[in-house]
C-alpha cells in the first residue's frame, strides 16, 4: 500500500489522519488515515492533525487512532481490578426510582447532541 501525503498546501510529510466534515452538525470529524483517498475526506499529517481547529460553532471530535499511546499493561490490570471490587460487594443496588430520584450532586448537563448528553463532573 503506498502512503498518501498530506493534503495540505506545501507540507510534503506522509498522511496519518483523515478530516470529514458534517455540514448539517457543524461538526469536524478527524480519525484514523481512510484506507482509500476519497473526494470529500482530507489527509493530514500528524502536525495538521494536531494544530487543527475549526470555525467557531463548530464542533472537532477527534476518534482514536493506532499512532496514539495504548493503556499500559498494569492501567489495564488496575481497571480490571476495580471493576471486580465494585461487582463483588454486596450492597443491594438502587432501584430505579431511587437512581431517578437521587441525581448525583455536582453532575451539569453541558449540551445535547440527538441523543447524546455531554456531563461534566466538577469534582473530575
Amino acid at each position: 500500500m503506498r502512503s498518501r501525503g498530506c493534503s495540505r498546501s506545501g507540507c510534503s510529510e506522509r498522511a496519518t489522519s483523515t478530516l470529514t466534515y458534517v455540514y448539517s452538525d457543524s461538526t469536524a470529524v478527524l480519525g484514523p488515515l481512510a484506507t482509500q483517498a476519497e473526494p470529500h475526506g482530507y489527509d493530514l499529517c500528524r502536525q495538521h492533525s494536531t494544530a487543527l481547529s475549526a470555525p467557531r460553532g463548530w464542533e472537532v471530535i477527534r476518534l482514536a487512532s493506532d499512532t496514539e499511546p495504548r493503556p499500559s499493561t498494569d492501567d489495564l490490570l488496575a481497571l480490571a481490578d476495580a471493576v471486580r471490587e465494585v461487582g463483588m460487594s454486596y450492597d443491594a443496588a438502587p432501584s430505579l426510582a431511587e437512581q431517578v430520584s437521587r441525581p448525583r450532586p455536582g453532575i451539569v448537563e453541558l449540551r445535547r447532541r440527538g441523543h447524546l448528553t455531554v456531563l461534566a463532573d466538577p469534582d473530575a
